[in-house]
């Protein structure tokens, strides 16, 4: 999960054109006045829009994050066979969900004639073009999806938090002899997340992406190196986890796959709009590769560990071993150097909203202080809960499993209500379903985190 896809600004750029990049874009477009068919690819802009290729490497890149190391672990929960098959019917679902997203979107573009709509945008009006009674409720789901969205990101910042103070206390603590507690290298963490969250210009924050994609991709060599260094023993690693574990498997699938916050601003960048869906299409091509992948990680990673794997399997890595060492070194720095994106996202949707609030004059300070300290609370959370695996099952099936699969559902239901929902209404029992599983994620892989971190907490104070 990363907010990597968001669009580059242009010199001069306010903070409010680059948060219509990213989730809303009426504000953005012009009305058509032709009173034929409406074709938003038309009216978007040729020059600058991106290419199928591009939209594909940059829909990739969205959904192929940091949470692929968390794959190994999501195993241990479900166990080989039933991880296997499980990530492969999760990887389908997270697909079909976008896919429905991004249909909603284009057919409610055609509706209105507009050229692109972001996510709370689509949701919104969904609602407005949906049955009457329904029609009082889309700025609440408008807010909702806003809401969902930040939360979903500062929630995914304290994620990245404990990454990064884990892979520098492990690595420091062993190769030094110091017996620093983790909450100490949390607390230190903190510091240059302030100053990287204060970039408020999405060109600044290139350069960092830039190395981060690289420190990645270095990393995941050592990773496979690491796999195969040894004979893969499966006899030991069981085939389906225990029932109790399950829900946490879904949670922390949802969270490594699910990138639904990118999927629009990639659409509408796109100059052939039309080429996203279809066959084989951006989306059902990057998903197969991602899905494929993350299917595989996870599978060969619970192998050669077991159940020592950890929230990362960077850190499962041979500690005092140099390359070892530089793996999780440079998988820290990364996912530091990605913290200014991720932090970019809600922000900026926190701050559109409350910016009319304050003397323009006040603005520069006022966004000082609110980052600052929304960076400090998310420290003092982190602080709480110093536990990457809880953290990480924890949002993805508080957040990740409304935002991914609940809201896509219920805004297709809303918007081809009440005869366009197929033969015998098929659609809407099939969204019955997908809603009936995000909410199953939800409670279960939540109620199941909850006990989890509750469990941490006697443990530490026993301690």
């Amino acid at each position: 999960m990363t907010a990597s896809t968001m669009p580059k600004t242009e010199e001069g750029s306010n903070s409010e054109s680059n948060l219509n990049d990213f989730n809303s874009r009426t504000d953005l477009v012009k009305i058509s006045e032709n009173d034929g068919e409406y074709n938003p690819a038309d009216h978007r802009d040729q020059a600058k829009g991106q290419s199928t290729g591009g939209a594909m490497a940059h829909f990739i890149k969205s959904s192929l994050g940091s949470g692929i190391l968390a794959m190994p672990m999501a195993f241990k929960s479900g166990g080989l066979l039933f991880g296997m098959i499980a990530t492969l019917v999760v990887g389908f679902l997270c697909a079909h969900c976008v896919h429905i997203l991004v249909k909603t979107s284009q057919s409610i573009c055609k509706d209105i004639k507009v050229p692109a709509l972001g996510f709370a945008e689509t949701v919104e009006k969904a609602f407005e073009n949906g049955p009457k009674r329904l029609h009082s409720w889309s700025k609440f789901a408008k807010v909702f999806v806003d809401a969902s969205l930040m939360a979903t990101y500062y929630a995914a910042a304290c994620v990245y938090i404990v990454f990064i103070a884990t892979s520098f206390h492990d690595v420091i603590n062993y190769d030094t002899g110091l017996e620093w507690r983790l909450r100490v290298y949390i607390s230190l963490t903190v510091i240059p997340c302030l100053l990287i969250g204060q970039i408020r210009n999405l060109k600044w924050l290139v350069p960092f992406s830039a190395m981060a994609n690289v420190f990645i991709l270095v990393t995941f060599g050592i990773v496979l190196y690491y796999l195969f260094s040894e004979p893969l023993i499966f006899s030991d690693k069981a085939l389906i986890g225990e029932v109790t574990k399950i829900p946490l498997f879904f949670s922390t699938v949802i969270f490594a796959m699910e990138g639904i916050g990118s999927v629009l601003p990639v659409e509408n960048a796109m100059k052939k709009p039309q080429q996203f869906l279809g066959c084989p299409g951006v989306l059902n091509s990057s998903m197969f590769i991602v899905v494929i992948l993350y299917a595989v990680i996870g599978f060969l990673g619970y192998v050669r560990y077991g159940d020592a794997v950890q929230g990362s399997i960077t850190l499962n890595l041979k500690d005092g071993d140099a390359l070892a060492d530089t793996a999780k070194l440079l998988m820290a720095v990364a996912i530091l150097f990605t913290y200014g994106l991720q932090f970019y996202v809600p922000n900026e949707i926190l701050w559109k909203k409350i910016a009319h609030k304050f003397n323009e004059r006040n603005h520069n300070i006022v966004q000082i202080i609110i980052r600052a300290v929304i960076v400090v609370v998310s420290g003092g959370i982190c602080l709480a809960i110093p536990n990457l695996e809880i953290f990480i099952s924890l949002v993805g099936a508080v957040f990740f499993s409304l935002l991914g699969i609940f809201v896509p559902s219920v805004c297709e239901t809303v918007y081809l209500w009440p005869n366009r929902l197929g033969w015998y209404k098929w659609k809407l029992y099939k969204n019955i379903l997908l809603c009936a599983f995000a909410i199953f994620a939800l409670v279960a892989g939540s109620s199941a985190s909850i006990d989890e971190i509750i469990t941490k907490l006697i443990q530490n104070k026993d301690s």
